[in-house]
C-alpha cells in the first residue's frame, strides 16, 4: 500500500501559480506569448527601518513608481517590464520571460518616517528604505507632592 502524505494548502498553491504566475496566451503563427510580469519581494526589518527589495531585472529605473498614501498608510511600487525587441531568428523553442505591467501595494505599520523614504535600483533589485520615527527617549521623572 502506497501512502501519501495529506497537504491542505497544495491547491491553494496551484490557484496562486495560475493567479499571479505567468500566464501564456497565444498569438500570432501558433506561438505563445508570457505575460503578467510580477516581481518577486523581500521584506525586512532592523532597529532603524524597514527595507524591501523588489527584483526587476530589465527595468529600466524610468519604468518605475514608487508612491506613498500618508492617509491609507500605503507603500505602492508599480510600473513596466518591457518586451525586447523581436528577434527574427527561429532558434528560439519557448519564451519563458514574462512582460506587463505590475504594480505591488504594501500596508506600513504606524511607525514610519514617511518624509525620509529612500528608493535606489542597482543590478536589477530595486531597494526601498523607510526609516522608523526615532522615539523619544523618555525619562523618568519625578513628580513633586504638593
Amino acid at each position: 500500500m502506497l501512502v501519501t502524505q495529506f497537504d491542505p494548502f497544495a491547491e491553494i498553491r496551484e490557484l496562486e501559480k495560475r493567479l499571479l504566475g505567468a500566464t501564456s496566451v497565444p498569438a500570432e503563427g501558433g506561438k505563445e506569448v508570457v505575460n503578467a510580469f510580477v516581481p518577486t519581494v523581500n521584506t525586512r526589518e532592523d532597529k532603524d527601518a524597514y527595507v524591501v527589495e523588489v527584483d526587476l531585472p530589465g527595468v529600466k529605473k524610468e519604468d518605475i513608481k514608487v508612491n506613498i498614501d500618508p492617509e491609507k498608510r500605503t507603500l505602492t511600487i508599480s510600473g513596466e517590464r518591457k518586451f525586447k525587441e523581436e528577434v527574427k531568428k527561429d532558434d528560439y523553442y519557448k519564451i519563458e520571460s514574462s512582460y506587463g505591467k505590475f504594480m505591488r501595494t504594501f500596508a506600513l505599520p504606524e511607525n514610519v518616517d514617511a518624509d525620509n523614504i529612500d528608493a535606489k535600483t542597482e543590478d536589477g533589485v530595486l531597494t526601498i528604505t523607510i526609516p522608523k520615527v526615532k522615539k523619544e527617549e523618555k525619562e523618568v521623572k519625578e513628580i513633586p507632592v504638593k
